[in-house]
């Protein structure tokens, strides 16, 4: 009788919910949402923080300002701040990559012309290290040097990131990945790409122009096709 009870009382003769239980469920899922809100506008503030000021210049209390939420919120979600620089450039490397780099890039079609597609694959890897979420990686990368806990937090994230990236690569170079060059143009453009871009954070200029751009290219053709 008691189970019967408790289920009339959530649910009308008809089967739908009733008011009080649809009023439950919106009340989760906004206190759901504000969380998540309140995540991203701290992830999004730590990345930004980071590409301003640097690892040094970078606090909690400076993210927590610039999100706008109380201590509380914030050490709610990232209890140290390794871990929350390591989770916000992770994050936004993460979604940027998918939403703007090679998994969403149109790309011409292999059977019409292979030589354009590899020219435009490199093309678009080399436009992910122009984006923030590269300096605010730089930043940890350099700072992780002389921080264990940095480093401690850091090394695992950045393998998952490594592996997420290498994992889409291989997909955009499609057939590609059965040549037995590939493996190599793989890490060489990855490696080459990281170190060239290195250098725009004290002698900026035209990415697009760079003529390493070019000789990657030419790499690829050369070994791939």
């Amino acid at each position: 009788m008691a189970a019967g009870n408790g289920a009339s009382a959530a649910t009308s003769s008809s089967g739908a919910a009733e008011p009080g239980a649809r009023r439950g469920a919106t009340v989760r899922r906004s206190r759901e949402q504000r969380t998540s809100d309140s995540r991203l506008r701290i992830l999004d503030a730590a990345v930004a923080c980071l590409v301003e000021s640097g690892y040094a210049g970078t606090t909690t209390l400076t993210i927590q300002a610039r999100a706008g939420v109380s201590r509380g919120r914030l050490l709610h979600h990232f209890p140290s701040k390794e871990t929350l620089l390591v989770a916000a450039a992770q994050h936004l490397a993460a979604t940027r990559f998918a939403s703007d780099g090679l998994a969403s890039a149109e790309l011409p079609d292999r059977a019409d012309d292979p030589g354009a597609r590899l020219d435009r694959i490199v093309d678009v890897m080399w436009a992910t290290y122009q984006e923030p979420y590269f300096w605010a990686s730089t930043e940890l990368w350099t700072a992780a040097r002389t921080d264990p806990a940095l480093a401690a937090a850091l090394l695992p994230a950045e393998r998952r990131l490594g592996a997420a990236i290498r994992q889409t690569l291989d997909a955009v170079f499609e057939a590609y990945v059965e040549h037995e060059n590939y493996p190599m143009v793989r890490e060489m453009l990855l490696t080459g790409m990281r170190g060239v871009a290195l250098t725009y954070g004290f002698d900026p200029r035209e990415a697009a122009t760079d003529p390493h751009v070019a000789q990657w290219k030419q790499m690829c053709r050369v070994l791939l096709l």
